[in-house]
């Protein structure tokens, strides 16, 4: 258990977006201690140790309207802490714990902040085996590629089926999913851009074959050369369609992201003549046992020191120039924010 350091007196240092007169957005690091509403709303209030920096953070930073909700607004769609206090009884105060998702940084404040209050439902206490800076590092990015592979087990997809595409590979969700489908015996190709620059690194997390990117992000045939039993896609568009074109009789499609565009230009061919399941990801609405189940696959597959050696660390004040850092692709693996 992690002592609590908390003083109603003390400040609290969070990261806000605003807009300016003219509507520009603007981020800030400032004190929020003086007004209650930063602490957000909900039955556990938390001491936040670590949060994570993940692509629709990025876009939350640079004012995305399509992320951004309501100003002001706290980003940081994941808050791993200690709790200070509980109206619900599962919680105590002490007790290490982690909320991913559930309108954190979108419409709720997020976890850019010291103190937070979260709501209950969605909370789960953070595994024994792992820090609260490894729970960081994985945020919402390592939940999805849980609930993503997670879903192409739950459909039945093993490892003998055949090989896995991973799309967006150098990302948080391609990344993870990459190494845990590794843990679980299944063989792998990841889709990168930069595949001279980072095929080393996928091939250390499980890939087998690296494949450039331009090979899936502009149109191709509605059914293409059958491949694959199973794709974790977290780029859409062009890359999703190419993905169900080459996925094979009764294979298993998930999609989390839309990092390529949230359009989906193609047919229905892949799924009525090879029965091509396609499968919908939502990590920020999930229910709490789908959270859990998540939560106890990395749990039980994850190697921390993958996990630690993928980890970059930056402290709440630099985000803002993190946030830009990913979105210029300078950044690959996982990116933990350190609150505390």
């Amino acid at each position: 258990m992690t002592p609590v350091h908390s003083d109603p007196l003390d400040p609290i240092h969070s990261v806000v977006l605003r807009q300016d007169e003219d509507g520009t957005p603007r981020t800030d690091y400032l004190d929020t201690s003086h007004d209650p509403a930063f602490l957000g709303d909900g039955d556990v209030l938390i001491e936040v140790g670590w949060s994570s920096l993940n692509y629709k953070d990025a876009m939350a930073l640079r004012g995305d309207k399509g992320v951004v909700r309501t100003w002001p607004l706290i980003p940081g769609i994941d808050a791993v802490g200690t709790v200070i206090e509980s109206a619900d009884p599962r919680f105590g105060r002490g007790d290490e714990v982690v909320l991913n998702g559930a309108g954190l940084g979108e419409n709720r404040h997020g976890g850019f902040t010291q103190r937070l209050k979260v709501p209950a439902a969605p909370l789960l206490h953070i595994p024994y085996n792992f820090s609260a800076q490894q729970v960081g590092a994985l945020g919402t990015a390592g939940y999805t590629a849980a609930l993503s592979v997670d879903a192409l087990l739950q459909q039945g997809v093993k490892p003998e089926d055949g090989e896995i595409l991973v799309t967006g590979s150098t990302g948080g969700v391609g990344a993870i999913s990459l190494h845990l489908l590794k843990q679980l015996g299944f063989t792998t190709a990841a889709v990168t851009g930069r595949v001279a620059e980072h095929g080393e690194f996928l091939r250390s997390l499980g890939a087998s074959e690296i494949l450039e990117r331009a090979e899936f992000s502009d149109a191709g045939r509605p059914l293409q050369k059958a491949r694959w039993a199973g794709v974790i896609d977290s780029v859409g568009s062009h890359t999703l369609v190419n993905a169900l074109a080459q996925t094979k009789w009764g294979g298993v499609v998930t999609a989390c992201g839309l990092a390529q565009g949230p359009d989906l230009p193609g047919t229905v061919l892949p799924f009525i003549l090879r029965g091509v399941h396609l499968v919908g990801i939502n990590s920020v609405d999930a229910p709490f046992e789908l959270r859990r189940r998540a939560w106890a696959l990395l749990s039980e597959k994850l190697d921390t020191a993958v996990l630690d050696d993928m980890t970059t660390v930056v402290n709440l004040e630099d985000i803002a120039q993190a946030g830009a850092d990913l979105m210029a692709g300078k950044l690959h693996g996982r990116t933990a924010v350190r609150i505390n």
